[in-house]
């Protein structure tokens, strides 16, 4: 391959005329998701440690518990991610007739999640800074019997002053390395479905619209 990996930051549109130009090859961006998986667990982890102190009243064992699935949640939720970001756009350049294959677009869409690599590390380190400052609310046993304490509990972690704003800095984090990934994901699909600059835009742009939208509801509690 003529171009560099880096060239999908900052040319995706050269470096995927040249992809399409060899065959379908899913080791590259294989391994793009597995680094992004990894660090997602790494900021799972993290986050999921307040959820485990919170809990650890409730059930001997519930703070390894919490760790365990949050990283494997992580983990395989990227790949998840990929598959189902990949159909999405695939099944809405059906309505523009693309031609190509589900194999070609689910390569040329794991190039694209490049950018969200360098955005997790940058939500970690905002994590990093921010986790020591959130209030950790303690259940008790006795909770257990009282959903209401669960719930009230976990409203209280969540609306902390720090846990609030670390949710907001990583959620406009995401957002902006979310668009960056569209970037690349129009051009992806634009040669891996052969379809035009406005249908690949309006075949990515439509669901990540949707999805940064949601965002922003669950960020502010619109």
């Amino acid at each position: 391959m003529k171009h560099s990996l880096i060239d999908i930051l900052i040319r995706p549109g050269a470096f995927f005329q040249d992809a399409i130009a060899e065959n379908e090859n899913l080791k590259i961006p294989g391994l793009i998701v597995l680094a992004l998986g990894i660090i997602s667990a790494v900021y799972a982890y993290l986050i999921g440690g307040l959820t485990g102190k919170m809990l650890a009243g409730l059930l001997p064992g519930m703070e390894s518990i919490i760790a365990i699935s949050t990283i494997l949640g992580a983990f395989f939720g990227v790949f998840i991610f990929w598959v189902i970001w990949t159909g999405v756009f695939y099944l809405i350049s059906l309505i523009f007739k693309g031609k190509g294959s589900f194999k070609r677009s689910l390569e040329l869409v794991g190039y694209g999640y490049l950018p969200q690599i360098f955005g997790v590390i940058l939500t970690i380190i905002v994590a990093l800074q921010y986790i020591p400052r959130v209030i950790v609310p303690q259940i008790s046993p006795a909770a257990a019997q009282d959903p209401q304490m669960i719930t009230d509990a976990v409203k209280a972690l969540m609306h902390g002053p720090a846990m609030m704003e670390m949710t907001q800095i990583t959620s406009i984090i995401s957002i902006v390395f979310l668009l960056w990934s569209a970037n690349i994901w129009i051009s992806g699909m634009r040669n891996a479905r052969q379809l035009s600059e406005r249908d690949s835009a309006l075949c990515v742009g439509i669901p990540v619209v949707i999805f940064i939208l949601y965002i922003i509801f669950t960020m502010t509690g619109i």
